[in-house]
């Protein structure tokens, strides 16, 4: 029998790297079955993922994999660009420059992310070292932790992420940003940092590439009232 934890972390990857789709439904029965654990324990880990976003849960539908929430992506967008303007520019400004080690690792991580790019596929691996470029930005203006907070409540605004990095020239774009971003950190222009990054995180917000694309991924794409269509509920456990 796998524990609830071990349940609780496949079933949060599985959904933010989008096996699991928006929309589908988790069927208790073939839950149970897949890690052989009993009713009771398996709820509590659904509750959980109902608890942080990851899944809803409808009567006579069940437990559906939360749909994106495109007003949730904007507010975690406004939370980090408020964050990282600040943040890049006091590195931008301050009176010592960034640690050459710091410096050091920064350069190496857009490395990797150029030679992500070269990867079939190349969205993971980029979205890994996405990460790593910013979270290394906060950890070096002593700002870690906010950088783990947010990561917290990322469901929505992690899956609308995926999607835009399936693109590879939108990877290119990233990279660029990040070059830039990083030479006026390093040449102590602050002038310019509050304008990139409203582009770097802003950008695709507006854009028509979801909707054009994956609109049936998106909380606007929900079935009125969510009733399951004919002859979907022999399938659908309450």
């Amino acid at each position: 029998m796998t524990s609830k934890a071990a349940i609780l972390g496949q079933l949060r990857s599985e959904i933010l790297n989008l096996e699991l789709k928006p929309g589908s439904i988790l069927s208790e029965t073939a839950l149970s079955e897949r890690f052989r654990i009993s009713r009771t324990p398996l709820r509590d880990v659904l509750k959980q993922l109902a608890h942080e976003g990851y899944i809803d849960v409808y009567p006579k539908r069940g437990n559906l994999v939360s749909y994106i929430d495109l007003e949730s992506v904007e507010q975690m967008i406004y939370l980090r660009s408020t964050l990282e303007k600040d943040i890049l520019g006091n590195l931008a400004s301050g009176s010592a420059a960034l640690p050459l080690r710091g410096t050091l690792e920064l350069k190496e991580i857009l490395e990797k992310q150029e030679e992500a790019i070269r990867e079939e596929q190349a969205h993971e691996t980029f979205l890994h070292w996405d990460d790593a470029f910013h979270k290394k930005l906060f950890a070096l203006a002593g700002r870690g932790y906010l950088w783990d907070l947010i990561q917290q409540s990322n469901v929505h605004y992690a899956r609308y992420r995926r999607l835009h990095m399936l693109k590879k020239e939108k990877l290119e774009a990233i990279l660029a940003e990040h070059r830039l971003l990083l030479d006026c950190v390093l040449r102590r222009d602050a002038s310019r940092i509050a304008e990139l990054v409203e582009h770097h995180l802003h950008e695709d917000i507006n854009a028509a590439y979801l909707q054009e694309n994956f609109a049936d991924y998106l909380n606007m794409s929900k079935p009125d009232s969510l009733k399951p269509a004919s002859g979907a509920e022999e399938n659908i456990e309450s």
